[in-house]
């Protein structure tokens, strides 16, 4: 389930996504198989070359792609998740989603 974005951001992501650019989007969301996570960042790009070689700047195994037929993306949890934010600068989604006070 997910939760704490609006359909602009959404909108905004896909759009990203679609043009064969990479997006990130972080939301609010609860799965029983990950008990530890409250939020995921999902990051995205139709060119799943471009998403590919974006991802093994962070040690991203390409076998993680959830290969969407519309939105490919990698969803990322935990360090894998605040490192990118950070580096990638989403001040907001970290300020928004209380990764910026987690150890």
């Amino acid at each position: 389930m997910a939760f704490g974005i609006n359909k602009e951001e959404l909108k905004a992501w896909k759009k990203t996504v679609s043009s064969g650019n990479i997006g990130i989007l972080t939301h609010f969301w609860m799965d029983d198989r990950f008990p530890d996570s409250y939020s995921v960042t999902k990051v995205g790009c139709t060119n799943i070359e471009k998403l590919t070689k974006w991802g093994e700047q962070y040690g991203l195994d390409p076998r993680w792609i959830h290969r969407d037929e519309r939105f490919p993306h990698f969803d990322l949890f935990g360090e894998y998740q605040k490192q990118v934010l950070m580096n990638e600068k989403q001040w907001d989604q970290l300020k928004r989603f209380n990764l910026d006070t987690q150890k």
